[in-house]
Formats: C-alpha cells, sequence, structure tokens
C-alpha cells in the first residue's frame, strides 16, 4: 500500500536524527572528540548548543512549510545536514532535527492510521538511537586518527538518499496543494492515496475548511490571540509538561542507579541507555497496533498513571539504598526504569508528536507545529546538561517528577481535546473553531461587498 511505503520512507529522516543523537550522547564525553571540539565549558555544552540551533530551526520551519510545501523542506532539511556532515554537525545539523515526520504524516494519512504511522516514525528513531549507540562505542575502540569521520560518512548516506527521495518520490500535502490553488493536483495525490472515491469526498472537505479559514490571518502574532491562543497553549504546554516529569532526564540517571544496585559500569551504562532504547522501540508495536483503537486522552492518562507509579518506585527503592548499600534486594530498582519508559512509549512518544500535528486550524498548522517544536527543543536546553539536582537532593528528585506527573495527568483528564478519529477537517469543531471562522467569513463577505459597493459607485459616478 503506497501510504505505507511513504509512511517508512520518510520514517528515514527519523532514523537519522535518532541516529545523530546516539551516537554524539555517546561519544560526547570521549577525550579525542573533546580534544578535537575543543568546547568551552564541558562536553554537554555542545548538546546545548545543538539544542538552540534546533529552536531556530524549528521556528523558521513554519513559514518554509507553508511557502515550499512539506516533502520539499523535508528534502531541505536533509541538505543541511548532509552539508554539516563532520564536527562541527552537532550545532549545524540542528535545524534539521525539528523538522520530524509528523506534520507530513497528519496530512496524508486517514484519520483511523494517524497514530499508527507516526508510531513507525518514532520506532525509525529508536532504531536511529540503537545504531548510533553502538557506533559510538565502536568509535571508543578504534585509533585511527579519522575516527570521527566514520560515523558520519554514514549519516552523509543515509540523509543523501532520504533528500532525494523526498524530492523524486515522496507525494506533496494535498491540503497544501489545496491552499496553493492546485486543486487537480490534490485531487490526483489523495486518488492515489485513497481511492478516486474517497478522494472527491475528501477534497471538497478540504475545500470547505480553507473557504471557511481564508478571512482569518494565519500570521505568527494569530497563533497568540483568541481562539488559536488556547491551541498554542496546549501544545507547547504538554511539551512542558513532558520534559519536566523525568522522560528525558531520567536517562541521565539510569546508569549510576544501575551502579548502585549493583551492576558494573560497563553493564550498567549499556543497560541504561542501549537497553532501554531498545525496549522502547519493541514497545512502540502496542501504539502501533492498538493507538487507534482507544482515545488519545486514555492512552496519556494510562501512560502518565504508570509513569507515576514507577517514579514512586524508584525514589522509595533508590531511599532504601541510600541508607543500606549492601541490601539484597536493591536489584529490584532495575525493573523500574524499563517500565517507566515502556509506559512512556506507549502513551506520550506518539501522541505528543500526533496531537501537535492535528489540532490547527489547516492554514495554521505548520506555524502551530514549529512553535510547538521549538519550545520542545528550548525546553530540553535546561535538562541536556548532567543532573546537578540529582546529587543535591537524591531519591527527592523522583518524587518530585511523580508530582509533575500528576500534576500534568490533571492537564490531560481536563484541558486536553479528545480527537480519536477525527478528520483534520472537523478539527476546527473539535477544537471549538468553527463558530470563529464561520463569524470572520461573514464579516470578511460584509467588507468584500462594501469594497464592490463603493467601486461601483465610483463608476457610476464616472
Amino acid at each position: 500500500m503506497l501510504i505505507y511505503r511513504l509512511a517508512a520512507f520518510i520514517s528515514l529522516g527519523a532514523v537519522v536524527v535518532g541516529y545523530d543523537s546516539g551516537l554524539i550522547a555517546t561519544i560526547a564525553a570521549e577525550e579525542r572528540w573533546i580534544a578535537l571540539m575543543k568546547p568551552t565549558n564541558d562536553c554537554m555544552s555542545l548538546v546545548s548548543l545543538g539544542l538552540l540551533g534546533a529552536v531556530l530551526g524549528a521556528l523558521y520551519t513554519g513559514n518554509l512549510a507553508d511557502v515550499y510545501g512539506r516533502e520539499r523542506l523535508l528534502a531541505l532539511s536533509s541538505l543541511t545536514c548532509s552539508r554539516s556532515t563532520g564536527p562541527s554537525s552537532v550545532s549545524e545539523e540542528a535545524p534539521v532535527q525539528p523538522v520530524y515526520p509528523s506534520l507530513y504524516l497528519s496530512e496524508i494519512v486517514p484519520r483511523t492510521l494517524r497514530g499508527r504511522l507516526i508510531a513507525i516514525a518514532r520506532m525509525g528513531s529508536y532504531f536511529g538511537q540503537l545504531v548510533g549507540f553502538l557506533m559510538g562505542f565502536y568509535l571508543r575502540r578504534i585509533s585511527t586518527m579519522h575516527w570521527w569521520r566514520i560515523a558520519f560518512v554514514a549519516q552523509y548516506l543515509a540523509v543523501s538518499v532520504f533528500g532525494l527521495g523526498c524530492l523524486i518520490w515522496v507525494l506533496p500535502s494535498p491540503r497544501w496543494l489545496v491552499a496553493q490553488g492546485r486543486d487537480d493536483c490534490a485531487h490526483e495525490v489523495l486518488r492515489r492515496l485513497h481511492g478516486q472515491d474517497s478522494a472527491v469526498i475528501e477534497l471538497r472537505q478540504i475545500r470547505e475548511t480553507m473557504r471557511l479559514e481564508r478571512h482569518v490571518q494565519a500570521s505568527w502574532g494569530g497563533m497568540w490571540k483568541k481562539p488559536i491562543l488556547r491551541l498554542t497553549i496546549l501544545s507547547c504546554g504538554i511539551q512542558i509538561f513532558l520534559k519536566v516529569t523525568g522522560a528525558y532526564s531520567l536517562m541521565f540517571y539510569t546508569p549510576s542507579l544501575f551502579e548502585k544496585a549493583g551492576l558494573s559500569f560497563g553493564i550498567a551504562y549499556f543497560a541504561g541507555t542501549v537497553d532501554i532504547i531498545s525496549v522502547m522501540f519493541h514497545v512502540t508495536w502496542i501504539p502501533f497496533a492498538w493507538f487507534y483503537r482507544l482515545g488519545r486522552n486514555t492512552w496519556l492518562q494510562v501512560g502518565t498513571i504508570g509513569m507515576i507509579l514507577s517514579l514512586v518506585a524508584i525514589a522509595a527503592l533508590q531511599r532504601q539504598i541510600e541508607q543500606y548499600p549492601d541490601w539484597k534486594g536493591r536489584y529490584i530498582v532495575v525493573l523500574f526504569p524499563y517500565l517507566f519508559y515502556i509506559f512512556y512509549n506507549i502513551s506520550w512518544a506518539v501522541a505528543l508528536a500526533t496531537y501537535s500535528s492535528e489540532i490547527f486550524p489547516l492554514s495554521m498548522r505548520a506555524k502551530g507545529n514549529a512553535i510547538s517544536i521549538s519550545v520542545f527543543y528550548a525546553v530540553e536546553v535546561s535538562t541536556s546538561r548532567p543532573p546537578v539536582l540529582g546529587k543535591a537532593i537524591g531519591w527527592r528528585l523522583n518524587l518530585l517528577y511523580a508530582m509533575a506527573c500528576v500534576l500534568t495527568l490533571g492537564v490531560v483528564r481536563f484541558a486536553l481535546v479528545e480527537t480519536k478519529n477525527q478528520s483534520l477537517e472537523e478539527m476546527d469543531q473539535v477544537v471549538g473553531l468553527e463558530g470563529h471562522f464561520a463569524a470572520a467569513e461573514g464579516t470578511g463577505a460584509e467588507q468584500i461587498e462594501l469594497v464592490n459597493r463603493e467601486r461601483s459607485g465610483k463608476a457610476d459616478s464616472e
């Protein structure tokens, strides 16, 4: 089926991003890498620099996606990545990272497959991280002067294939085509993706939605005005909440936690990085098979509750180990970081990308997605350094994460709008924007009629 082949190919971009993330995380502390890069502060300043570049990259993708199209933006991002392949790629390649395929996938897949196909992209990201981790471990063992080039050659080949495929083979978004006035091309794309009957119906819905939205200014300033402001806050809010619940910073602690449990340094580091990513990769099959059967809110609530229980268990066991280092049951703590990431992966990992790419109106989706991802990377800057707070307060940090999860659970339960099995054209009604656009259309029609009357009056007087 064409749509699955497209999703699999687009996931190659996620593989590249995951590969780079796993590779840099593994070699950033390597003495040869530090000597090569000569960071002014510490090895993690490289990661922070890349994340700051990603924030800026995310913002400019909002305009580029509207002007040049989603698939061309993906090709452009691969060009940026291939040009920067080398020792400076940590900072220069950052603009490729915000261009996550969820925006494109959400606009080409049927309503019941959005979560499933975005799960494929998540699997690609995890697979890339695994390869990056393993490549980093391999590079630590070789002594050639150009050891770092080996890793980036593989990345260069992957992004070249991805960029060429996006230019030649990947279909443009039908919704972007309608926005450009290319309805015939949009119909052909929809026909190839969903069949003739569905293409006619979907094209009619897209046209109607664009007609309603044409009187509303799709600007950056409009993203921060009512009623779009509510969607912007929701999209950015879940990004922030996710960062303060430990989903990303917990992995910094996991190897040292495993060492306290009695594992050797090598086994603890491998189990706290490669093994966790491997588990997340395999667990992604759960949302792939079942995500469309439950609502986004249901998955997020189940996942968040599981994360809370896991964090509380980690805190209790870590406290026990700190008080009694020789406690025989200390190995039990190894189980709960895996459970934490299992619950995270079946819920937040897929729902986060899906939700941000579907709740915004068609004319504002690219900008909304760009703002959301820029916030994601902006918050990650603060969590990219070694966890000093964890050393200061120990097991209590996990309790803070658990309390943040409780707050997040309340937001999910009472603030997030359910989007299960809703088409993108139905989102305006789901999130309560239909009346806003209808009012704007009425105002726009009145203004047009007034202008026409003025022109008619001038013509009569002449």
